[in-house]
């Protein structure tokens, strides 16, 4: 059976920086899913991010919003959407957990 070929980022990623920001903040896997990854991703489009914190590192809220702030920033300063799995809508779950593109994998 042929997989489909990766979809193309629309943003270049500096995987240093990436991998640095993913270790500081305790981060197992980080993926990009949504427009980023389609034709649809504009000038003024966000870059929706899926997370995976190790267990006794889940941060929160306010955390959280500032590791969008922090990453927003090593993206190029577009608005980044910080989710996690759990925190997907159950009706489009699967589907972005399938059409994910991981980025960074913690060692």
């Amino acid at each position: 059976m042929n997989m489909p070929a990766p979809l193309k980022l629309k943003i270049e990623i500096p995987k240093d920086k990436l991998a640095d920001f993913c270790r500081r903040h305790h981060i197992r896997k980080l993926s990009l899913f949504g427009s980023v990854l389609r034709d649809d991703f504009g000038p003024d489009s966000d870059i929706d991010v899926l997370v995976e914190f190790e267990p006794e590192h889940v941060p929160g809220f306010i955390r959280l919003a500032g590791m969008e702030l922090e990453l927003a920033t090593i993206l190029g300063g577009r608005k980044v959407d910080m989710n996690t799995p759990n925190s997907l809508s159950r009706y489009f779950r699967d589907q972005v957990l399938s059409e994910a593109q991981v980025q960074y994998v913690q060692a």
